[in-house]
């Protein structure tokens, strides 16, 4: 398995840097623990998608694929684009929720690598399918195990189960264990740091274990780091420091630091409806366009943040920065000898560590990518970099001449009316005061809004391709009707042979076109139907 490397080749597009690869999440849901776990895991799953398939601009999540592991593994959603397709993600959920949650304890068996090697046929013959049509974005799979059982036991059964089975096409394959433990970081400053080298450490060569408190905020940080860009063919951002002779400094002299590029937070103009969004529905892109998007557009020659001046780390007035904030971290693109990054991260930590020391800021000119002979002049941005306890940079757009109006700021009067000062006062003694902004423990209701846009007009929900085949054969007297949507993929078998892996026998093609394409009877239906499916 190749760790956070994409398998596309040439430069990247602006919709490659927003997508991830496809991911297949199995979960294991163990009796008795499971009870404890499903609401949690649920609703942190209904609160991810809402956002995930409510982001405008380019789909950030190609492809998702659901298992469940309890006596024997079941798929209860093949893979599925996921924007535009909240309708099916959520009667998923729902279908996730139903799964016994109360019986006697019963051992694990030996379905976790089943499971794995069921979802790894299913997405080389969904690939198949795909590359007949279009091209698919990523080639390879990242697969991830939830389960409530010791996760070391997990990964042992993992190894031994699949030590025989070609993960080629598995980009990365990460075993989560879901603790009893409670939300520890709700008073802490930065809640959505990655783990710690204690919580997350990687066993044997390919399979990474990392641990989870079950509360719905730790879930719905998990699974928002899907969103991030983590690709690692290459560098995001050169940072340029003035070279260390002041005479004469060249281009060519400059100190170069190779960075990456990752996103605070979701920049609201992204979703719809949001009041700071509303106002600018016609732009897609938002905020988010200015930095991340040339950081990304182009391999061969990186966006370049040249550090022009340094200043006083109170001598920047707030109101003259805009835009999202972002974060610089150190590269750790792939393609860099080790020496090179090493080399690279030492030197950037030195930069935040004499940073903070001398209570500075550093402001930073960007320079465009060349255009050729192009006689237009480009605008340049200018971003202020700050730095933080954490070895890492925050970077903000600040404003030029061009975009200042005028704003008088007089003096503020050293003494106020005695009667107002009282009033005042005693109102804000009334306020409770935090140390801190936690925003875990500011809820402004925005994953219920953003749920409520996908409801169909008199709540009806359009039924898959399966319901309208059984609206047309009704199910004998007695026999169950469900609207699951299965993966037709061969099964495989429950007890492997001593000595040997599970073979898994090829798909027909009949049976896996059924899974891909609908017949031409259910194309003509479903253009009846009033409320069809997102792509």
């Amino acid at each position: 398995m190749y760790h956070g490397r994409s398998t596309g080749k040439g430069p990247s597009t602006p919709t490659q840097i927003y997508q991830q690869p496809p991911r297949l999440l199995i979960v294991q849901t163990a009796l008795p623990s499971w009870a404890d776990i499903c609401s949690n895991l649920c609703e942190a799953l209904q609160n991810f998608f809402s956002l995930a398939c409510s982001l405008m601009g380019p789909s950030r999540m190609s492809l998702f694929s659901l298992y469940v592991v309890q006596n024997q593994h079941e798929c209860i959603l093949p893979f599925v684009q996921v924007k535009g397709n909240f309708a099916r993600l959520q009667a998923c959920i729902s279908e996730l929720r139903m799964f016994q949650r109360e019986g006697c304890f019963r051992p694990p068996g030996l379905c976790l690598h089943l499971a794995v090697q069921d979802g790894l046929q299913q997405f080389k013959q969904y690939s198949r399918h795909v590359t007949t049509g279009a091209s698919l974005s990523y080639t390879s799979l990242e697969i991830t195990v939830l389960t409530s059982q010791p996760g070391k036991e997990a990964v042992k059964q993992l190894e031994e189960g699949l030590k025989d089975t070609d993960l080629v096409r598995v980009r990365r394959l990460q075993v989560v264990e879901i603790t009893k433990g409670v939300l520890e970081y709700m008073d802490s400053v930065s809640p959505a740091e990655e783990p710690s080298s204690d919580e997350s450490s990687i066993l044997g060569t390919d399979i990474d274990l990392q641990t989870i408190d079950n509360d719905v905020v730790s879930m719905e940080i998990f699974f928002k780091a899907w969103l991030h860009n983590n690709g690692t063919d290459q560098e995001h951002i050169h940072l340029l420091l003035p070279s260390r002779c002041f005479s004469n400094i060249s281009r060519d002299d400059s100190m170069c630091l190779k960075c990456d590029l990752q996103e605070r937070l979701l920049s609201p103009s992204l979703l719809p409806g949001t009041a700071d969004g509303s106002l600018r529905m016609d732009d897609p892109k938002g905020d988010f366009s200015t930095l991340y998007q040339m950081a990304s557009q182009s391999s061969a020659s990186r966006y370049k943040l040249r550090v022009i001046k340094a200043l006083n780390s109170n001598g920047l007035c707030e109101s003259l920065t805009y835009g999202l904030p972002f974060i610089l971290r150190p590269t750790s693109c792939w393609q860099l000898d080790w020496d090179e990054l090493e080399t690279n991260q030492q030197n950037f930590h030195a930069l935040c560590h004499s940073l903070l020391k001398r209570e500075w800021l550093l402001l930073a000119k960007g320079e465009p990518l060349s255009r050729g002979h192009s006689l237009r002049q480009p605008a340049n941005t200018f971003y202020v970099i700050v730095p933080s306890r954490s070895p890492t940079l925050l970077v903000k757009a600040v404003a030029t001449r061009e975009l200042m109006l005028p704003s008088p700021f007089p003096l503020l009067p050293e003494n106020p009316p005695d009667d107002s000062l009282k009033i005042v006062e005693s109102v804000l003694d009334s306020l409770e005061l935090e140390p801190i902004y936690n925003p875990l423990q500011a809820w402004s209701h925005l994953y219920s809004h953003l749920s409520s846009t996908f409801i169909k007009p008199q709540g009806r929900l359009h039924p898959s391709w399966e319901s309208r085949a059984l609206r047309k054969r009704p199910c004998k007297a007695g026999q169950l009707q469900t609207n699951r949507v299965r993966a037709t993929v061969a099964p495989l078998p429950m007890t492997p042979t001593p000595g040997r892996a599970p073979q898994m026998p090829a798909a027909s093609k009949s049976s896996s076109e059924a899974l891909f394409w609908p017949s031409k009877e259910e194309v003509g239906e479903e253009k009846e139907e009033e409320y069809p499916w997102g792509p």
